[in-house]
């Protein structure tokens, strides 16, 4: 099993970024329930530098390691990723969890209900950091502290707790880098639609292939996103008697035999995405 590193997130913080987010999805090939994108940010500040700096080395500060445990999502097992999720949370400086509905994905085509997904997780980290739309931001609070969110649909005005390194506030115009897993760029083509939300600050989308099994943040966002679908796909399973057949808590809204054979037999429900070809 590889093990993702910093080193993309480490090269982006040399470049000037100042906070580093990694993206991934979640339930695209799904034929129930919503698709979902992770964001998983990180303080540039709190990498090691690319080059060794001894003014740096010599203040025996501690860097941002790679989380225990984490890897490809699609490579650990249920149990595995159930029991890294609090730790993996706790190590972003903020994280969100950005969604589109079936109904959504049905209007939209999967692509753009994806870069909204995302966009819905960047707004949310963006507000919980502090950042502000018109460029200030209020950074507080000290290391240590993380702040996450379920977004669904459109996140709403308020803004949570800020959270940053700093003791007191500071008010900056950070740079934000953004690692999207896979090779295109669905994040940046949503940017400023119709239909997507306000980001405070736009990211800077760098693609990588198999991003989850090389970089850390991407890594940590499809873990988290993940988790969270899986149990959100398990509720909705427990919600009605009437989903019992389709087996969700199982195939999680994918195409397995047994939910396609009750398609076929029950019809699909108001959760399937009935634009999709279901049986």
């Amino acid at each position: 099993m590889i093990t993702p590193t910093l080193d993309l997130e480490r090269s982006l913080a040399a470049q000037g970024y100042d906070l580093i987010a990694g993206f991934d999805e979640v339930g695209r090939g799904a034929l129930a329930g919503p698709v979902m994108v992770g964001c998983a940010a990180i303080w540039a500040r709190d990498l090691e530098p690319l080059d060794g700096d001894d003014a740096v080395e010599l203040s025996g500060r501690t860097y941002l390691g790679v989380p225990d445990g984490v890897a490809d999502s699609k490579m650990l097992t249920e149990h595995r990723r159930e029991a890294i999720f609090d730790e993996l949370r706790d190590w972003c400086a903020a994280y969100a969890v950005g969604q589109a509905s079936n109904t959504e994905i049905d209007e939209w085509g999967i692509t753009y209900a994806l870069g909204v997904a995302a966009l819905r997780a960047l707004s949310q980290v963006e507000r919980e950091l502090g950042l502000r739309l018109g460029g200030e931001s209020t950074i507080k609070k000290a290391s240590g502290e993380s702040a996450g969110k379920i977004v669904e649909g459109r996140p709403g005005d308020s803004v949570g707790e800020s959270i940053g390194n700093c003791g007191e506030s500071v008010r900056a115009l950070p740079k934000v880098a953004g690692i999207l897993d896979g090779p295109s760029d669905y994040i940046t083509k949503a940017l400023n639609t119709f239909d997507a939300p306000d980001v405070p600050i736009p990211s800077d989308i760098t693609t990588k292939v198999k991003g989850d099994q090389h970089c850390a943040t991407v890594a940590t966002a499809a873990v988290i996103a993940k988790v969270t679908r899986d149990r959100l796909m398990v509720d909705l399973a427990q919600s009605n008697p009437r989903y019992a057949a389709y087996e969700w808590a199982h195939n999680k809204g994918y195409g397995s035999a047994a939910h396609r054979a009750a398609i076929a037999e029950h019809g699909p429900t108001p959760l399937h995405r009935v634009s999709w070809h279901l049986t």
